[in-house]
């Protein structure tokens, strides 16, 4: 049965891998990549846990469920792998990261770079039936995921939390404010991006926190791609 690879998020979580739910997870999981399509790849799905360790965490970017096309999801909220189209939401976060910091855009959509510096790109469910938006919601990755954030939430470093639309708000409600950042606006999808998203300067915001609290800020420009 695999969990993850990196060990302080294996010790962190370690009450987690024997609970019933988890177990009945893995099983289910294991019929839903036998049936058909299921994203990301089986040993991509806990790559926002491997790429920032419990300890380097800064930010925290929380999403919903992966993307459900063929090629895009890889463990990271919001991202995509290299040389798949840039999804609608994630055009406006680089939007956003112009406006609000100057960035120029990436012609790609991985966020890799900004996993490997400390931000924890956490879905809420890290898995997906292709074509089928929200068809693991219930399996269980839900209690996980709240494990996760309540382990950030204990803390003694604080952390800056973004929280993009009522799921992630819902979702990040007992984040304890006296200690940690919370910056919470309206999803960046193009249905909302208009009511909230643009002009909130997260970007800057989070980095502001860092600031406050003595640690390094994020580097938020995207490098390209090596090909590119």
């Amino acid at each position: 049965m695999r969990t993850i690879q990196q060990q302080d998020w294996l010790d962190k979580l370690a009450g987690e891998w024997a609970q019933p739910y988890y177990e009945q997870l893995q099983h289910k999981l294991d019929a839903e990549y036998a049936a058909g399509n299921v994203f990301p790849a089986r040993g991509q799905i806990f790559n926002a846990l491997e790429f920032t360790p419990y300890e380097q965490v800064r930010v925290v970017i929380l999403g919903q469920d992966p993307y459900h096309g063929e090629g895009q999801a890889h463990g990271l909220s919001f991202s995509v792998q290299p040389g798949i189209a840039i999804p609608p939401s994630l055009r406006n976060i680089y939007k956003e990261l112009e406006s609000d910091i100057g960035c120029i855009a990436p012609a790609h959509g991985s966020l890799e770079s900004w996993a490997r510096q400390g931000v924890l790109l956490l879905n809420s469910v890290l898995t997906v039936r292709e074509g089928l938006p929200n068809s693991h919601k219930g399996l269980g990755w839900e209690k996980l995921t709240d494990a996760v954030i309540a382990a950030l939430n204990k803390r003694e470093q604080p952390v800056v939390f973004i929280l993009w639309g009522n799921h992630a708000q819902a979702k990040g409600s007992y984040i304890d404010t006296a200690k940690h950042g919370v910056i919470a606006t309206v999803h960046p999808s193009p249905l909302s991006a208009r009511r909230g998203f643009f002009g909130s300067r997260p970007f800057s915001k989070a980095n502001e926190f860092l600031k406050q609290w003595n640690c390094e800020p994020i580097d938020w420009a995207i490098p390209p791609l090596q090909t590119e």
